[in-house]
């Protein structure tokens, strides 16, 4: 789920905390500082399924991505169809 008012994506699976992949917006260009998932949702899946849906969104928004985050930027990398979204300098 995207919330623009915080600057952020959150994925909710079952009662505790949410995986979150935390943004900071400079126009169209979108810095992403960084994904986490709580413990008890590691190595689920959970992380790229977030980061997915959160490509998708900016995309959608026409937004260009900076990936600050190690794993967003590996993310992209392993999964090149998302190389459009990419900030060009």
């Amino acid at each position: 789920m995207h919330l623009p008012g915080t600057q952020r994506f959150e994925l909710k699976s079952g009662t505790g905390d949410p995986a979150v992949i935390s943004y900071r917006q400079c126009g169209d260009t979108v810095v992403i500082e960084h994904t986490y998932v709580p413990p008890a949702l590691r190595g689920k899946g959970i992380a790229a399924v977030i980061t997915q849906d959160a490509l998708l969104e900016a995309r959608r928004l026409g937004w260009k991505i900076v990936p600050d985050c190690s794993y967003v930027e590996t993310y992209i990398q392993r999964n090149p169809e998302f190389i459009d979204v990419l900030h060009q300098p």
